[in-house]
């Protein structure tokens, strides 16, 4: 990535205050799998128009985002969980790599997962299967709906099995629609403000908080 891509991606997170009191601010670190062989025209749709499409759906929840940006690295060791480098604490991070890890997707190429690991707040996109809003209530921003499964608190839960699970994706397409064609955020600002403030808490635990389910969100 250049230094031009890499600021305009960091302008991209700076929202504007909304009428009626102040917005809770959501600080989010954005890392880059430095290992990953992330292909230019992937790059290109993600920090050209998957983030910047995504960081105005948050700001239409009544969200200001505070954007950290730093290289890091997702190793996949055999048979194990994988090691994410560069998180940080008491924040969301958002892991941008060229594919999610098999013990996770289950070898279903998803775009995204959302999970607690290691006591850190997790996104992590596939640059190489993400994508902007597509189709209404079943293909929408990934960036948006992983970033719901956290503001919804999805993210302190495992996914339930079966028609559960399917119905709580179907819920946040159904609010990331919402975002996207009517500009309401409504149904998010209310779980939003218990995140952000739950997100403070674990920061203040520091590493006695525990690692959360692995599980695709």
């Amino acid at each position: 990535m250049t230094r031009r891509q890499w600021l305009a991606a960091m302008a991209a997170g700076v929202e504007t205050v909304w009428a009626g009191g102040a917005p809770p601010v959501l600080p989010v670190h954005q890392v880059l799998d430095r290992k990953a062989g992330h292909e230019r025209p992937h790059e290109r749709a993600y920090w050209g128009r998957i983030w910047p499409q995504a960081a105005g759906d948050l700001a239409h929840c009544g969200v200001r985002m505070v954007m950290t940006y730093s290289e890091g690295e997702v190793e996949r060791p055999p048979s194990r969980t994988p090691v994410i480098h560069g998180l940080a604490r008491g924040r969301l991070n958002l892991v941008v790599t060229d594919r999610i890890p098999v013990e996770w997707d289950g070898g279903r190429g998803l775009a995204g997962v959302t999970t607690l690991y290691r006591g850190f707040h997790l996104c992590m996109v596939s640059v190489a299967r993400a994508h902007a809003h597509w189709i209404p209530f079943v293909a929408v921003n990934t960036c948006t709906h992983e970033m719901l499964h956290a503001l919804l608190l999805d993210i302190f839960e495992n996914r339930p099995p079966g028609f559960w699970g399917q119905a709580r994706e179907l819920r946040v397409d159904a609010v990331a629609t919402r975002l996207w064609l009517l500009k309401d955020g409504s149904a998010v600002r209310g779980p939003a403000r218990e995140y952000v403030k739950r997100l403070r808490e674990g920061s203040s635990q520091g590493s006695r908080a525990a690692e959360g389910p692995t599980v695709p969100a």
